[in-house]
């Protein structure tokens, strides 16, 4: 269960040679300015000097050995790179009699790809990291009861397993007895462990803290919920975002020009009569080392992968860099209701029967039928019937049932229609008639409001109410000061119990009474009238909608493997929170690509100048042109792992906003 382990790039070829490069450069120095240097040793300062010279030579071919069959490529493909400048920019130091300078570029241009693909690595390493977070055995149980100690990479779904205080658990699975608090942070983000008691989900790596669990696997050891996100945070970091395809674009055309500028520097002035032409090869040269692409390069992806690594360390997975870009830019979230801006645990609240029909035989006859259904309504009633013993169905015989999506339910009970749903199941032209003033009173209380007829006429009302997430009205409050400045209630339910949500988090707009087909049309309408456009919503049942918006977030992905699969961005913990973190973790990465863009080029600009006045040298433009920039970026990328979520109510601090 520990996953791919991957070679750290300080112990590959290339680094080997890097180092190499580094003592013979280092070699060279200490031969020119330790060993041969004072008047009376001027026999020796030659010998020495001419050592030091074939040890700088023997630097730039190891060292550059790292990017000089690329270079040679690149030429000969009319591909120009970065490879092809410093291979040229090499080969002309050495022309010129400078192999001190020729020695410096190969081994500080390695240096500087060595400590960039550090970077990226020990960012995509941390999520390998988690999945070695799980142990190594687990404690099997057999069907007689009796214990064995088997690897966890063995276990199987359906296989039971025993997981003591202080242990973590070893498979994504179910509890079957016992109760304890675990900690899932590594999957969650959740800093405080989350009570489990039979019949709760469990995730691979998690600790349990205080008490007894035996857990029913739910899935192979290798298809965990860790694993799932591992492999999709992966796929998302080898994903090229909108502007790191620009900055690819733009370098394909950007280094044959600077090539160009640097041959033209080399020829035109000594044409002219301003220079010698060694001098201004030399300067030539300098310009093709600052205007490597190295920095601008890496500018984006260095920050996207650390975007991307950082989010799903708290418990947001990001699936690709577009989305990284696409979250910062909304100005518009539309919301589902259940499940999302409240708890999505609907309670019967009232039970309304009319005529001669009983409360108690209301319900059976409701439950009868929702107990066919999944709907979240339908669990609700079936729920409050097995609580209030109503739920047997009386020797009812039932045929022909339905589901009606956003409508309700119908079957055929002894003979009669009996409908279960909106007031729309019924004939349109009924509409709230036969139920007096009970259906509006309702309503106006903010209930949701489920009417049960037979053959037409209305037998009685349930009314459901949900709870309201309590950190909501935060969030959304929050996300309006930092530039979510539309905010939509989207929902199936009825207009009276959407408005009641809408009011108490402050929605711009509610829309209601929507069918899947209607979720679907409304979030396309605001992607069309907003320049960026987010949906939220709690899994499979809203994928189309997510589907449909610029960014699709689902809540509470590490309970639904097909949430995981389906959303741009899954929320792991159940928790509204993670959203305005998730926000700023993609505001923060846009605003430092533009700004790595802009300081890369920038830098090479003013170093350019600089080399064609002579005021820069060789080592000088590797040294900052080059290497400094490009740690620069990186650095200022890892930035990200410093962005940390807070609840609602927490004030602003500085370690949370960059």
């Amino acid at each position: 269960m520990n996953g791919n382990t991957r070679p750290s790039p300080w112990t590959t070829s290339e680094a080997i040679r890097t180092y190499a490069s580094g003592a013979l450069w280092t070699a060279g120095l200490v031969l020119v300015f330790v060993v041969g240097h004072g008047p009376d040793q001027a026999g020796w300062w030659r010998i020495r000097t001419d050592a030091a010279g074939w040890v700088f030579l023997a630097g730039a071919l190891v060292g550059g050995w790292n990017f000089f069959p690329k270079g040679v490529r690149a030429a000969r493909t009319l591909r120009l790179d970065m490879n092809f400048l410093m291979t040229a920019a090499i080969a002309g130091a050495v022309l010129i009699g400078e192999p001190l300078e020729a020695a410096a570029i190969a081994f500080l241009f390695s240096l500087a790809e060595l400590l960039e693909s550090s970077a990226v690595v020990r960012a995509r390493h941390s999520i390998d990291a988690l999945l070695r977070l799980a142990p190594e055995v687990a404690t099997l149980v057999a069907e007689d009861g009796s214990e064995r100690t088997v690897p966890a990479s063995d276990l199987r779904a359906g296989e039971r397993v025993r997981v003591r205080p202080g242990e973590k658990v070893p498979i994504d699975g179910v509890v079957v007895e016992g109760q304890s608090g675990v900690n899932q942070a590594n999957v969650t983000g959740e800093s405080v462990p989350v009570a489990k008691g039979v019949g709760d989900p469990v995730f691979a790596s998690t600790l349990n803290t205080d008490g007894f669990l035996e857990i029913e696997a739910t899935t192979d050891a290798g298809d965990t919920t860790l694993h799932r996100i591992a492999r999709l945070v992966r796929e998302a970091q080898s994903k090229r975002s909108p502007t790191e395809q620009f900055v690819q674009k733009f370098a394909r055309y950007y280094t044959p020009a600077v090539t160009a500028a640097a041959v033209l520097v080399m020829a035109v002035p000594p044409l002219l009569g301003l220079g010698t032409g060694l001098m201004w090869f030399e300067r030539g040269l300098t310009l093709l080392v600052i205007a490597c692409p190295c920095a601008l390069v890496i500018a984006t992806p260095v920050t996207i992968v650390s975007a991307i690594t950082s989010a799903a360390r708290h418990g947001v997975l990001i699936k690709g860099g577009e989305y990284v870009e696409s979250l910062g830019a909304t100005c518009a979230i539309a919301f589902d209701k259940t499940g999302t801006l409240t708890l999505g645990e609907l309670h019967v609240t009232d039970v309304v029967p009319l005529g001669d029909m009983s409360e108690d035989r209301l319900v059976r006859l409701a439950a009868t039928l929702e107990r066919r259904s999944e709907h979240p309504i339908a669990e609700a009633i079936v729920r409050y019937a097995s609580e209030t013993g109503g739920l047997r169905e009386e020797g009812w015989t039932v045929e022909d049932f339905r589901a009606h999506p956003g409508l309700g339910v119908t079957a055929t009970v002894d003979g009669a229609r009996v409908a279960v749903g909106t007031i729309e199941l019924l004939a349109p032209a009924d509409g709230a008639r036969g139920f007096g003033d009970h259906f509006d009173a309702l309503q106006r209380a903010g209930r949701t409001v489920v009417v049960v007829a037979r053959d037409g006429v209305p037998l009685g009302l349930i009314g459901l109410a949900d709870a309201l997430r309590p950190e909501a009205p935060g969030v959304l409050a929050r996300l309006r000061r930092e530039g979510v400045h539309h905010q939509i209630l989207l929902t199936g339910d009825q207009n009276y119990a959407a408005r009641a949500i809408g009011d108490a988090v402050g929605v711009d707009e509610v829309m209601a009474e929507l069918k899947p087909e209607g979720k679907v049309a409304a979030v396309r309408e605001i992607v069309r009238a907003h320049r960026g456009a987010a949906m939220v919503g709690d899994g499979v049942n809203d994928a189309p909608a997510l589907a449909a918006a610029d960014v699709g977030i689902a809540m509470g992905g590490a309970g639904s493997p097909a949430t995981i699969e389906t959303a741009d961005i899954a929320l792991m913990a159940d928790d509204l929170n993670m959203l305005p973190y998730a926000r700023r973790v993609s505001q923060l990465a846009r605003r430092l690509v533009r700004f790595n863009i802009a300081f890369a080029l920038g830098i090479k600009a003013i170093l350019a100048v600089g080399a064609v006045g002579g005021f820069v040298s060789l080592i000088v433009a590797v040294l900052v042109g080059d290497m400094g920039a490009s740690l620069a970026v990186t650095l200022n990328a890892m930035r990200l792992a410093r962005l940390k979520p807070r609840q609602a109510g927490d004030p602003p601090r500085g370690d949370h906003v960059a």
